[in-house]
């Protein structure tokens, strides 16, 4: 999903990326199509090669998929950030959960289960 988020489509550059074995990618590709995440579009008949893109339920992952992104440069990347996103707004963009009420940040002991 990154990398299609990313805007890798092919197979090739998507197994580049991610190391994962072509035999495993394919696979979690095939159950990402299944589950209405993706779709396959043929662009060779010979060989046939396939390019992949997000559909609406894919791209509405984008919020996870951030979040996921700053957690991980914020507690396992000791480097700049590879992969940096500028607003439409013209700010560079860093993803961030707030509350939808009061627009606070939301903090690991903010919330609480509602019995």
């Amino acid at each position: 999903m990154r990398e299609l988020f990313y805007e890798q489509r092919r197979f090739t550059e998507i197994a580049r990326n991610t190391g994962a074995p072509r035999d495993i990618l394919a696979t979690r590709l095939r159950k990402l199509e299944e589950h209405g995440l993706i779709t396959r579009t043929q662009y060779s008949e010979r060989p046939p090669r396939y390019e992949y893109g997000l559909t609406q339920a894919g791209r509405a992952l984008s919020p996870v998929l951030l979040t996921l992104k700053e957690w991980g440069q914020r507690f396992l990347n000791d480097g700049p950030d590879p992969v940096k996103f500028t607003h439409t707004c013209g700010q560079t963009f860093k993803a961030q959960v707030c509350c939808a009420a009061c627009q606070e940040p939301l903090r690991g002991d903010a919330l609480r289960i509602n019995n």
